[in-house]
């Protein structure tokens, strides 16, 4: 079930590379991992971090290695459950001939056949929502709402939801597919995937990491950062393929 924290420990027996393992503790213990998508996909890595654990300080670091959207994923049972939309899909959904957005949302996407982006919100006690200890306490409180939500009823969650987010906001939710890899290799999936080898909630922030020409940081500029900080680094591949042998 996504986003429900697995009590058993890492897979065991070689299923996991020594940078996939690696990935997966970081990640576990609150610190930054670096994901690299594909060179036939966005070509793009993101940083990517435990939700719950969050802090201002998180944030700006987020700003200042990444640089890109900062965006948390959501995971589909929790988005089914209180009916939450994808974006594209409440464009869609205007009336035609009223409005453009309909119009706006393009058959398909050139790095993907759909955009795994919802609603943006804010905790209901930020102000703008924008400073870093305004996004931090939405991050954090989006982390906890995932690893608490698949124990509550129906009921419980959409009260908890209202009582804490208000909309629109300065966080985007990231839904990844209900399958993960089996339908999607995005970074919401990849991520999604490595939260679920780490045994913790499917609630991770993630950013794309831009380079000083204002373009997608290379791979291997991406691996020294990680190298210098002593962050985790990954390739995408390699967590498909821990996810195939971890999973036959």
């Amino acid at each position: 079930m996504a986003g429900v924290a697995r009590t058993h420990p890492l897979p065991r027996h070689g299923a996991l590379s020594p940078r996939v393992e690696l990935a997966a503790r970081k990640l576990a213990a609150g610190e930054p991992v670096l994901v690299f998508d594909a060179p036939s996909r966005e070509g793009e890595t993101d940083l990517v971090q435990l939700a719950e654990r969050v802090t201002p300080e998180a944030v700006e670091r987020l700003r200042r290695e990444a640089g890109g959207f900062i965006c948390v994923t959501f995971p589909d049972e929790l988005r089914r459950r209180l009916g939450l939309p994808f974006l594209s899909d409440l464009y869609r959904a205007q009336p035609d001939g009223q409005s453009v957005l309909p119009h706006l949302v393009p058959e398909t996407f050139k790095y993907d056949r759909r955009s795994p982006f919802g609603i943006l919100v804010n905790h209901r006690e930020t102000y703008t929502g924008i400073p870093d200890a305004d996004r931090a306490l939405t991050i954090r409180a989006l982390g906890q709402f995932v690893r608490d939500g698949p124990s509550l009823s129906d009921s419980e969650l959409r009260e908890r939801f209202l009582r804490e987010f208000q909309a629109p906001g300065h966080v985007a939710l990231l839904h990844p597919a209900a399958q993960l890899l089996r339908e999607r290799r995005g970074h919401t999936e990849l991520s999604g995937t490595l939260a679920e080898l780490a045994g913790v909630p499917a609630a991770l922030v993630l950013c794309e990491m831009l380079g000083r020409d204002g373009r997608a940081l290379p791979p291997k500029a991406a691996e020294a950062v990680a190298k210098r900080h002593g962050w985790a680094f990954v390739e995408g591949e390699e967590i498909v393929e821990a996810w195939s042998r971890w999973s036959a």
